[in-house]
């Protein structure tokens, strides 16, 4: 059973992290406003999961402006979509497992 850990990614053992990456891989991108609400967030705790998820080069950011508001989109990497789905195929075999 310890086997079916091996590809369990710690980034992703957080809820909101988890959340981010699934609504990230099946749009391709997702606004900061957007995002908080679907996810029941508050501005702080999407920025610093958002934030974390960056440093590991799972998300990117973008930043720019519509009219005179600033607009922040999101877009899963190739290599935070690799790591997702790992997780996801890992969490899966550990279900068949038990």
């Amino acid at each position: 059973m310890i086997e079916a850990f091996q590809n369990i990614n710690k980034a992703f053992e957080s809820k909101v992290r988890l959340g981010i990456m699934a609504v990230l891989m099946v749009n391709e991108e997702m606004d900061f406003n957007t995002l908080k609400e679907l996810l029941s967030l508050t501005d702080g705790n999407l920025a610093s999961h958002t934030r974390a998820l960056e440093e590991l080069n799972y998300i990117e950011c973008n930043k720019g402006f519509v009219g005179r508001k600033t607009r922040t989109v999101f877009r899963a990497t190739p290599q935070g979509k690799e790591a997702f789905k790992i997780h996801i195929e890992a969490l899966e075999r550990f279900l068949e497992s038990t």
